[in-house]
């Protein structure tokens, strides 16, 4: 690298995105990643030939002597040689931040532990079927999905919607959108943050300088911070009052309701789980923050399944009902998923839990767990951590694949029961990612019928 050049911290989806978006302005930059053979570094060689990345160990020299560190999601503020570029005064910046200073459409920006993906896909499409030229991206993973700088290509977009993760938001000066939520925070990322207030700073970075924040009336963890300045509006599972969402019981029946506006039957959303109404009631309050005609958004609520490996419903043999949630990769996920899951049977679930831990506290699963499932069959490198902290509460079994971890519940699952995937842990131990678990478990159930 030369010195006082850009240097991009990190090789994967978003640097290759960072370097795409300079490459567009013509603007030089160096890239460079810890690994010596990191994910994307073909991909990058085959997109810029004339550039020689960095590999292997970070020094604090090439840091220290940039201009600017664009550092990519995966790569902590504390790793040493960034911390150093700091402690120097370089400028720390993150591909978020970059965006939002391009940005030429009013943005949306939904960040959380649990339910971001849902409702940025939900939005989009209630969007779309306003007819507007919307682009989806950010954090959001899965078929289609794109980086939030790639998303500047799109010519003549009326709205970005963006998922954002609190390792993007570390890096975000000034987010500055039309509409933001935070939907939860829940435990996470534990490995990453020194502690669950340093966690929610990072969550709540969002806010800053955002037109209306949508809050959740019993989510406290979803207010903003006492120095932001923003029209607030509140979703919630009780009575709304003027103005904000909710739900209202109308003859003995629940309706999504605005103020005391009547809107839809709750049984007409068409993705299930109390949760996905709390969902549903949040991309509502975001289209109208940017004004997307009421009409539309019901309509699509009645239509939008949900996303895949989110609580799916998998199948039905001899009277067990299978979902996966292979998504839930923390504890408040998985019980979110349990307690959804719960509402749609008669019996109790098995549950399929385990993976890679995250310094998460397995214990707070313990109520949900007496609750509603009957036992859980653990998988994954951290199996014996879940086992300590369940076995207080069920009967716990090993599993040693997701093949025998299936065909394990299915011995103990009776009619009228439900097996559950909802792991409460990363699936990179076993798994290529969240998705390859979903299919694996998907896969299993199939060859059981």
């Amino acid at each position: 690298m030369n010195i006082n050049e850009r240097v991009i911290v990190g090789m994967g989806v978003t640097g290759l995105s960072c370097a795409r978006y300079f490459r567009s302005l013509g603007e030089t930059f160096s890239i460079a990643d810890s690994r010596e053979n990191p994910p994307g570094l073909d991909d990058f060689v085959k997109e810029f030939p004339e550039q020689t990345p960095m590999t292997g160990p970070f020094h604090d020299k090439q840091f220290c002597e940039a201009s600017e560190l664009v550092v990519s999601p995966g790569v902590s503020l504390k790793t040493p040689a960034v911390k150093a570029a700091i402690d120097a005064g370089v400028f720390i910046t993150g591909d978020i931040d970059i965006f939002s200073r391009a940005a030429s459409a009013p943005v949306v920006a939904v960040t959380g532990s649990n339910g971001k993906s849902t409702v940025v896909s939900l939005l989009g499409e209630m969007a779309r079927h306003a007819g507007l030229h919307v682009a989806v991206g950010g954090n959001l993973d899965g078929k289609g999905a794109r980086p939030a700088l790639d998303l500047l290509s799109d010519k003549g977009c009326d709205l970005y919607v963006l998922e954002l993760s609190s390792f993007q938001l570390e890096t975000t000066h000034k987010l500055g959108a039309k509409a933001v939520a935070v939907l939860n925070i829940s435990e996470d990322h534990m490995d990453r943050y020194d502690d669950m207030d340093a966690y929610a700073g990072a969550k709540h970075r969002i806010f800053n300088s955002c037109e209306v924040a949508i809050i959740n009336r019993q989510e406290p963890s979803s207010y903003l911070p006492a120095k932001h300045e923003a029209v607030v509006v509140s979703i919630g599972l009780d009575s709304p009052g003027q103005d904000q969402w909710g739900l209202r019981d109308i003859d003995g029946e629940a309706y999504l309701a605005r103020g005391e506006q009547k809107l839809l039957r709750r049984s007409e959303v068409k993705m299930p789980g109390k949760h996905n109404v709390v969902n549903a009631l949040t991309a509502l309050a975001l289209g109208e923050a940017v004004g997307l005609p009421l009409e539309k958004m019901l309509e699509t609520l009645k239509s939008f399944a949900g996303l895949p490996h989110r609580c799916e419903w998998v199948a039905q043999i001899e009277g067990v009902q299978y979902f996966n949630d292979s998504k839930g990769t923390n504890v408040g996920a998985s019980i979110t998923a349990i307690e959804s899951v719960s509402e749609l049977i008669s019996g109790k679930i098995v549950l399929i839990a385990g993976g890679l831990d995250k310094d998460s506290d397995f214990s707070v699963m313990a109520p949900v767990l007496e609750k509603h499932v009957s036992a859980a069959v653990l998988i994954g490198q951290d199996a014996e951590t879940l086992a300590t902290a369940f076995r207080r509460t069920v009967p716990v079994v090993l599993a040693q694949s997701m093949s025998e971890a299936v065909l394990r519940s299915s011995e103990l699952a009776q009619a009228g029961d439900a097996v559950l995937l909802s792991p409460a842990c990363a699936s990179f131990d076993m798994f290529k990612g969240y998705a390859d678990r979903g299919e694996a478990f998907c896969n299993a159930v199939e060859d059981l019928s």
